[in-house]
């Protein structure tokens, strides 16, 4: 954890405003109260309740209530306040919010001092038209996987289905890999296939990662289509291009699961403390955290759920040095230290401190476990992040 230098506030009560309400907005408001315990905070998030959204694949395991931390226990543990709106950002607007210091949400006037805009990163849409077999991420955000799933198995008499996981990133890997061991504990027999538009699974991370998801995919008789472009799911079929041919073909698939990533729209770049920077200046009162950030730092922009956290925990940290004085500020130089891809409630892939150092199995598992422990203690108001 780091702790905040030698600082003297120059007024008695900071009024702070967070749009958005996800791991690094969370991540600020908590940090914002554990050192200056009397701020007043408002949060603006359209949602009544914070999705642990890196964890949607485990609801084909646990309740997607297990998932879900309603915004009025927020409100009630840590004294502060939630509206319920959407609040869009432009540059010209964060202009404006600096010289005004106010925002008008739901036709109120809120004042702050500080705006931290952690309003995240759009899942990408697919234009097509849906023929009611086709899911992405934002349907399970409110069903559980395991209820999707078996809606679509109980309505389908057929004797021969096919589910097809298009996106061989790390969500279509968990969720692919959760929906097999599903499918295995009901007894259903169902054919799946994994659609992916690179040549192997997992190429952003070490090559290790995806020779290992690729074998375990093997030993579990999961189809896999590489270089394979996704066109549209029809009734009972998938429509596909093989990406080095072009050549159009089809396949049997009663359902088609889209992951095709996040779509960097409204990314604000910031300096390396996390505040916004228009027409090359910093805007002092706006910060940003999280997915809808770029950092110019040494630090990672990675869009995942650690670099959020440790985004949003810095400018908070960087709120009340600005507000105090000496008025230092902290770079942001964090690294990641890890990442874990889960294969499945036994077995995961992921590397540790370094790259090179890859770890599977149960021992990947239990970092991946650790790891999302210190998130939940974090919402509880105890920081055990070190670094």
């Amino acid at each position: 954890m780091a702790l905040l230098p030698f600082n003297i506030s120059k007024q008695k009560r900071l009024k702070v405003v967070i749009a958005g309400g996800g791991y690094a907005g969370l991540a600020a408001l908590t940090n914002l109260l554990q050192f200056a315990p009397d701020t007043d905070i408002t949060l603006i998030d359209p949602k009544t309740q914070h999705l642990k959204i890196t964890h949607l694949h485990e609801t084909f395991r646990y309740p997607l209530t297990d998932l879900l931390v309603p915004f009025a226990d927020i409100e009630s543990r840590y004294g502060c306040r939630h509206i319920p709106a959407a609040v869009s950002f432009d540059q010209s607007a964060l202009e404006s919010y600096q010289d005004e210091r106010q925002l008008v949400v739901n036709g109120e006037i809120v004042d702050f001092d500080y705006l931290i805009v952690a309003s995240g990163c759009e899942s990408q849409k697919n234009d097509h038209v849906d023929s009611g077999n086709l899911l992405s991420l934002n349907d399970f955000a409110t069903i559980s996987g395991s209820d999707l799933l078996t809606r679509l198995l109980d309505r389908n008499d057929s004797p021969e289905l096919s589910i097809s996981v298009v996106g061989g990133g790390a969500t279509g890997i968990q969720f692919l890999f959760e929906i097999k061991q599903f499918l295995d504990r009901i007894r259903r027999k169902v054919e799946l296939r994994l659609i992916h538009s690179g040549e192997h699974v997992l190429e952003q991370f070490p090559a290790g990662f995806g020779t290992y998801a690729e074998s375990r995919m093997r030993d579990m008789n999961i189809a896999f289509y590489p270089n394979t472009y996704y066109r549209e799911q029809q009734t009972g079929k998938i429509l596909l291009t093989d990406k080095v041919t072009e050549q159009q073909f089809e396949l049997p698939s009663s359902l088609t699961l889209l992951f095709l990533g996040k779509k960097p729209r409204n990314i604000f770049t910031a300096n390396a403390f996390g505040q916004v920077i228009v027409d090359q200046k910093p805007l002092p009162n706006i910060f940003v955290a999280g997915d809808c950030s770029y950092y110019q730092s040494l630090g990672s922009n990675t869009l995942t759920a650690q670099s959020a956290v440790r985004k949003g925990k810095l400018v908070a940290r960087n709120v009340l040095r600005h507000a105090g004085f000496p008025g230092l500020l902290e770079p942001y130089l964090h690294h990641e230290l890890g990442y874990v891809v889960s294969l499945g409630p036994s077995d995961a892939v992921g590397w540790l401190v370094a790259e090179g150092n890859l770890i599977t199995g149960i021992p990947a598992l239990t970092i991946k476990e650790i790891v999302e422990a210190q998130y939940d203690l974090l919402l509880a108001g105890i920081d055990t992040y070190l670094v």
